[in-house]
């Protein structure tokens, strides 16, 4: 059996797990705990800023104190891990990565979504990664929640027809959104935008992890397999109202709709609804679902699901539609920015939030 070393870039707070409001997530724990299911995976090392929350977590996971660092940098060159998760704020994700790609022990990292602050970053660490031959993959973990899973089997069973609309509702589209977004591409076949235009408000402040996040977006963007989608954030959902909508040429299918209590409904024409609630473990389930994928792919050599090629396919969609809302008109795709528009307008003037 193949044995894999693991360290983690990023512990965050323990106290955080246990708070109603934390500061952060902790999510290297929840990723720890996925690799701390799987035989032939051996927990070494961990790095963070401060020092007392590595310790919690080397003793949380039985890592030895020669496993707890401060800098990431030495905890590589030291510990010589073959996987790496990282769990940073986004604007220093491509840092971090290529870090760990230019390690010589690496073979795969496992990064914490959003892709980067940026969409050239988010370019240059898929890039970076492919080059060196290191599996990078993201945690759209969401590809892998039960009622998610059952309403692409049915979608691709045909129970809509043919697949024309996707329809999304998240609080935004960059934070939180990314996962909906990402499921959208794997739907419409895990492939590039065409296009995207849309508009966006941003008056209060919305920070996530040191990124802002639009009040409310409207946008629309079509896929190359010719599957339109759109997308409503703010938190109304006069306009879509369920969490997600796939509507085809036969059907409708809603995942967490609000007219009922099911995880998913569906119907063909406009007969009756026929519901289904599929979620019964943790939310935390699909992380390790997603963890054990990494590993799979990894030393099957398959290309995963969370990889980086389907990330940029979504991330792009994110920053395009953002920088439709700069450009007041439609934004063809390969998107050609290297910044975050939203960062750029807050930051000249053109966006102030309060």
């Amino acid at each position: 059996m193949t044995t894999h070393d693991i360290a983690f870039v990023g512990t965050g707070d323990l106290a955080d797990l246990k708070n109603p409001n934390p500061e952060g997530f902790a999510m290297n724990y929840y990723h720890a705990e996925g690799y701390e299911r799987l035989d032939g995976c051996e927990l070494v090392a961990c790095a963070d800023l401060e020092r007392e929350r590595a310790a919690a977590f080397a003793d949380r996971f039985d890592i030895d104190d020669g496993g707890v660092f401060e800098d990431y940098e030495a905890m590589l060159a030291e510990a010589e891990p073959d996987i790496v998760s990282v769990s940073v704020w986004p604007d220093i994700h491509a840092e971090v990565v290529l870090d760990c790609a230019r390690s010589d022990s690496v073979d795969a990292v496992h990064c914490e979504k959003p892709m980067d602050l940026t969409w050239e970053n988010s370019r240059r660490m898929a890039e970076g990664c492919r080059e060196a031959g290191v599996q990078l993959t993201f945690n759209h973990m969401r590809r892998f929640k039960p009622t998610w899973v059952e309403a692409r089997e049915r979608i691709d069973d045909g129970a809509v027809g043919e697949l024309e609309r996707i329809e999304l509702a998240p609080g935004n589209i960059y934070d939180g959104g990314t996962h909906m977004i990402d499921f959208a591409t794997g739907v419409a076949g895990d492939v590039p935008a065409e296009w995207a235009i849309g508009g966006i408000d941003y008056r209060e402040e919305n920070k996530w992890f040191g990124a802002h996040n639009e009040n409310q977006a409207h946008a629309h963007w079509r896929y190359e397999s010719g599957v339109d989608a759109v997308v409503s954030t703010g938190g109304d959902r006069s306009f879509v109202p369920a969490d997600m909508r796939f509507v085809g040429t036969d059907g409708v299918l809603e995942v967490g709709p609000e007219e009922s209590d099911a995880d998913l409904r569906w119907r063909a024409g406009s007969g009756e609804w026929t519901g289904e609630t599929v979620e019964e473990g943790a939310w935390t389930d699909p992380i390790n679902d997603a963890v054990a994928h990494v590993v799979d792919c990894l030393e099957s050599g398959d290309q995963p699901v969370i990889g980086a090629e389907n990330a940029l396919n979504s991330t792009e969609i994110i920053f395009g539609i953002w920088e439709s809302a700069r450009r007041r008109g439609r934004v063809e795709f390969p998107l050609e920015i290297d910044d975050n528009p939203l960062e750029a307008m807050v930051e000249s003037g053109d966006l102030n939030p309060q």
